[in-house]
């Protein structure tokens, strides 16, 4: 314990440097019994719980298609962000169901529950899907309304007379 250092090069090879140097984190893949990894993603006030497991690629939101549950293509493309990103595109059948919110939060929600789905089932498309911003909580919700306000910072029309 009563090591001397000395210089520079014998604090880099000194046990005390090399034990209090922390270890990265280990993640490990995390399958229910029935061989599929589960996340919830969520959004504004849209909350997904989504199921993945090896397939032909068919995503299903609310036991319907994605393509019929979303219809704007912009909101089926935020759908396929994760998964385009990783390149697993026609490998994982998805199962999500959601609530709350309006359609753009719900999109956000599925997203979000796919990308930490994926890392679930994946560890390795971590530093994909990080890098791509995807596993990300948007933390951004509607302000709530004040009193003596119109919404939450509009006021109302002033007239001096």
């Amino acid at each position: 314990m009563a090591e001397t250092i000395n210089s520079l090069e014998d604090l880099g090879t000194s046990a005390v440097a090399v034990a209090a140097a922390p270890a990265a984190p280990v993640h490990v893949q995390k399958l229910d019994k029935e061989g599929r990894a589960y996340a919830t993603g969520k959004r504004k006030n849209a909350i997904a719980r989504v199921w993945i497991k090896p397939g032909s690629g068919k995503i299903t939101v609310n036991g319907k298609d994605y393509n019929a549950f979303f219809a704007r293509p912009v909101l089926q493309m935020i759908l396929q962000q994760p998964i385009v990103a990783a390149a697993r595109k026609d490998q994982y059948d998805v199962i999500a169901t959601v609530s709350g919110g309006g359609l753009s939060g719900q999109a956000g929600a599925v997203r979000h529950g796919i990308s930490q789905a994926l890392t679930h089932y994946e560890p390795e498309l971590r530093a994909v899907l990080k890098k791509g911003g995807f596993l990300t909580r948007d933390s951004r919700v509607v302000e709530r309304k004040k009193y003596g306000k119109a919404k939450a910072r509009r006021s109302f029309q002033f007239s001096k007379r």
